[in-house]
């Protein structure tokens, strides 16, 4: 096979490293964000003439996004939905789930209709939500500071194709702090049994925020788009989540560990009455 030579932020998510390690790669640790990394990739691909997935090769990267819009068109019957949420990051997937879309309807295989884009960023680095509430047609490049390290992208490549998109089909593009972002992956553990990673618990977040200030339509059909397992960044809500009650294996110990969390819980609705 092909040597594997990967590069990552260095404070990256250990989940994340050790899924890249056991695939035996050069994985290089970069001090610096993800902008940086990019930017290193590019002078290693002009200077050894290597190639990078999604750097010098991105054709192939970006357009395998364009399967997330045909996924859902199958999923969902051959049609289309009303809305989408999905995370932004460099805008590329955001973009390319409609590409996906548009191509279906030219090939006949949904019929056209109008779907409203909406995306999520994290409050620490959203330089297309800003431009958005802004009004903007340009991309201010931020410095990246959320746990929301999978779309900390502070310089989109992609941002001004997402902003045209969001405004050409009438969508939003919104933001939430890292709180709002953890809020989002319980809930949605808590409410549909799936434990995603930071990127999905900001366009979760994003979701509720949109739905509560009216933007989402209750009768539409809207997809939320979740993008990693939460197995990748446990740090993330490391002391936000409870903690185990550890016994012994006795009947006795398990009654009163029983009642203790009973307790909590009610204690814990009554704050929610208060």
């Amino acid at each position: 096979g092909l040597d594997c030579c990967v590069f990552i932020p260095a404070d990256l998510e250990a989940g994340k490293v050790m899924g890249t390690l056991i695939y035996n790669p050069t994985l290089m640790a970069v001090k610096g964000n993800y902008d940086q990394v990019n930017r290193l990739c590019c002078e290693v691909a002009n200077s050894h003439g290597w190639g990078f997935v999604n750097i010098n090769l991105r054709p192939y990267y970006s357009e395998g996004s364009k399967t997330l819009g045909f996924e859902v068109a199958e999923q969902l019957g051959w049609q289309l939905p009303d809305h989408v949420v999905a995370p932004l990051a460099s805008g590329s997937l955001y973009t390319k789930i409609y590409k996906g879309f548009q191509e279906f309807v030219k090939v006949g295989l949904v019929d056209d209709k109008s779907v409203r884009f909406s995306g999520a960023q994290a409050e620490g680095c959203s330089p297309i939500a800003q431009a958005f509430k802004e009004g903007r047609d340009f991309i201010t490049p931020v410095k990246p500071n959320t746990i929301a390290k999978s779309i900390a992208i502070g310089n989109p490549a992609d941002g001004i194709y997402a902003l045209e998109i969001a405004h050409k089909t009438n969508g939003n593009i919104e933001s939430v702090t890292d709180a709002e972002v953890i809020e989002g992956m319980k809930l949605l553990a808590e409410t549909e049994g799936i434990f995603t990673e930071t990127a999905g618990g900001t366009t979760i977040a994003v979701l509720k925020k949109l739905v509560e200030a009216g933007k989402i339509d209750p009768d539409e059909t809207t997809v939320a788009y979740i993008t990693g397992n939460g197995l990748k960044t446990q740090e993330a809500v490391q002391g936000y989540v409870g903690e185990p009650l550890v016994i012994e294996p006795k009947l006795d110990n398990f009654e009163q560990a029983l009642e203790r969390a009973n307790t909590l819980d009610r204690l814990e609705w009554q704050q929610v009455l208060v």
